[in-house]
């Protein structure tokens, strides 16, 4: 089983959201595949309420994903989880780069960059067709 690891800024919204929606859809398309999710600066996200984000519940639950069995609290990325992950995506290049450089600065150039921003930035309806619309387009080049 390949592991596939994606970043944000806190691990509480956009990472979690693409995670549990990628581990959902993978299995249906026959993928060997399994998600996990990291934050790049927790720190950031001190107005963070629970384990994760509303928005991300809500985006789920719409698309019939059920978070019942997951409710863990946002976990800071380290370089174990880089090594050990298969692929890794940072879901917003403009944000998570310059995170990236800053504190794992030798991986820069093995993540790939999705530009999904976050609330400030995007409204989150917005924001997750747009995970999910990247999530089916790797979910077809990863069953190639």
């Amino acid at each position: 089983m390949k592991t596939l690891l994606f970043l944000c800024t806190g691990n509480y919204y956009r990472s979690r959201f693409a995670e549990h929606l990628f581990n959902a859809l993978a299995p249906k398309h026959g993928l060997s595949w399994m998600a996990t999710s990291r934050g790049l600066a927790l720190e950031r996200g001190v107005n963070n309420v629970g384990a994760i984000s509303q928005h991300a519940l809500m985006g789920l639950t719409e698309r019939g994903v059920s978070m019942a069995l997951d409710m863990r609290y946002p976990l800071p990325l380290t370089e174990a989880d880089l090594v050990a992950a298969s692929k890794v995506i940072a879901v917003d290049e403009s944000e998570h780069l310059p995170l990236i450089v800053e504190r794992f600065p030798t991986w820069r150039d093995a993540i790939e960059y999705w530009l999904v921003h976050d609330v400030e930035y995007t409204l989150p309806d917005s924001a997750l067709q747009q995970i999910e619309y990247n999530i089916q387009r790797l979910i077809e080049q990863l069953a190639k």
